[in-house]
């Protein structure tokens, strides 16, 4: 009976530390972003509160964010489309072969962003100097490299909701009198879209925040958002990197506040169980 409130206790305190550690830095980030004292300093908490580096954000930053949402949706929206027929023939499939493409698709996993990067580079070198068609540096080559670090993040939920999924509700659905693509568009697809929503939404994220691949592929007019904010805090660090970065987690806050309000985080976490 003693033993109960001090342990409650002790889990109350555990949980605020780590809390406190794991948030401490997004504060000092956002509170830093609205001091307007003019330096490279990062003052918390703010010496003068002002908006002045979220005027003075550059164009660059702008430029590189919708860099890196345009190449995050691309590369999600082509990992789905890729990742759920390879998924289904994984899991239904009788290939010959299937544990080694497996292992091939899980590849991007098990090798280092950096030594992707650097292949992805060399092979771009090569076709340009077979074939004249040089893609490093452009939007197609950073987005093929992207799609390839992100795939598994799409077969492997998506496969997992497949793994549980009753093949006798297409049989039975089938036997009715549906067609083969009916029964998937009526019947697998919709038990499915909770692994693929998860899959598409995981493909946003390692795209969105992939430093290593995009530093080797990204171009002048290409570069993403994390490698220009990697070059800004290197070579200009200003409260204006702080402001854009307060504006890019706000709008993740929101992004993933919606994602709840629609699917519900149930149906999300239902593909990692």
């Amino acid at each position: 009976m003693m033993r109960h409130p001090l342990a409650r206790i002790a889990g109350f305190v555990f949980l605020l530390v780590f809390y406190t550690l794991l948030f401490a830095p997004l504060v000092v980030v956002v509170g830093a972003s609205f001091d307007g004292t003019k330096g490279s300093f990062l003052n918390f908490p703010p010496r003068h509160p002002s908006l002045l580096a979220y005027r003075e954000i550059p164009f660059d930053y702008l430029h590189a964010l919708g860099i890196s949402c345009a190449l995050g949706a691309a590369a999600s929206v082509i990992s789905t489309v890729i990742g759920v027929p390879a998924a289904l023939g994984l899991v239904r499939g009788r290939v010959p072969g299937r544990a080694l493409i497996t292992t091939l698709l899980r590849a991007p996993l098990q090798i280092p962003a950096v030594v992707v990067g650097l292949a992805f580079l060399q092979c771009y070198y090569q076709l340009g100097a077979a074939t004249g068609w040089f893609i490093q540096q452009t939007f197609i080559g950073l987005l093929i490299g992207h799609v390839f670090i992100t795939l598994p993040f799409v077969i492997g939920p998506v496969a997992a909701v497949l793994q549980r999924f009753s093949a006798s509700l297409e049989e039975a659905a089938i036997s009715l009198g549906a067609t083969r693509w009916r029964s998937f568009r009526r019947v697998t697809l919709p038990i499915i879209m909770p692994g693929v929503w998860s899959g598409g939404l995981y493909a946003f994220i390692v795209s969105f925040g992939d430093v290593p691949v995009s530093m080797f592929l990204a171009g002048e007019r290409t570069t993403p958002f994390p490698v220009a904010m990697l070059n800004a805090m290197q070579f200009n660090f200003n409260a204006s990197i702080l402001a854009v970065s307060t504006l890019v987690l706000v709008g993740s806050c929101t992004a993933v506040w919606a994602i709840q309000r629609i699917l519900g985080l149930d149906a999300l976490s239902a593909t990692s169980q």
